[in-house]
């Protein structure tokens, strides 16, 4: 499986065969990144804001899944985990989608821009989960200490951090600083390359490993 990250919470995950799925396109305008020209065969959208939802920036004719239920695409399983934007039942800013993959065998979890603790049923609902993309940059989703929650809750073998500041980015968010801090620096990974490649057999360690994409860290 190729994952590849795009920036802000966006990334492609393409399966062996080809199968491409990009999740939460973004406008340039809020986040400072260049929405590269890809096609995809899925893209998915955590919630209806632009720097999630702009499906338009996607080459080609890919089938948008906006919605919570259970998919499959070219033998990629999708389950879409309804949950919330903020820490008030989604009184604040709505419901969030939870996207997670099956690929090649390896099981991806995307959270979007979930704003809620982790709870039991909702860890339930998601693991396994060998890669886990989650936001740390606060204010509009969990902060650094939330998502170590997470992290520590549902043990990935792999984490990459998203949704965090960067130089262009004008949202009003973190670093991602105070989460890579929290772990131990042998586990803390700064890959040269937005481009990574794993394989079912990845995922035979006895600890999580943080992946950061030095690039724009």
């Amino acid at each position: 499986m190729k994952l590849q990250w795009l920036g802000h919470s966006c990334f492609l995950l393409e399966e062996s065969t080809g199968t491409a799925i990009i999740t939460d396109p973004y406008d340039k305008k809020l986040t400072g990144f260049e929405m590269p020209n890809l096609r995809a065969d899925v893209v998915t959208t955590s919630h209806n804001h632009p720097d999630h939802n702009y499906a338009k920036g996607v080459k080609g004719s890919p089938k948008i899944i906006n919605r919570p239920g259970l998919f499959e695409f070219e033998g990629v399983k999708i389950t879409s985990i309804p949950s919330y934007h903020d820490d008030q039942k989604g009184k604040l800013r709505g419901v969030n989608l939870i996207f997670k993959f099956r690929i090649d065998g390896i099981d991806v979890c995307h959270m979007g821009d979930i704003g809620q603790d982790i709870t039991p049923e909702l860890a339930d609902a998601l693991m396994p989960v060998n890669i886990l993309l989650v936001p740390v940059g606060g204010n509009y989703t969990i902060d650094a200490e939330q998502a170590f929650d997470y992290v520590t809750t549902l043990m990935p073998d792999v984490v990459i951090p998203m949704h965090f500041k960067t130089p262009d980015c004008e949202i009003d968010i973190d670093k991602p600083d105070s989460f890579i801090k929290m772990f131990d620096d042998s586990a803390v990974y700064y890959a040269e390359d937005v481009t990574l490649r794993f394989d079912r057999d990845d995922f035979e360690q006895n600890f999580t490993k943080v992946i950061v994409p030095k690039r724009y860290y």
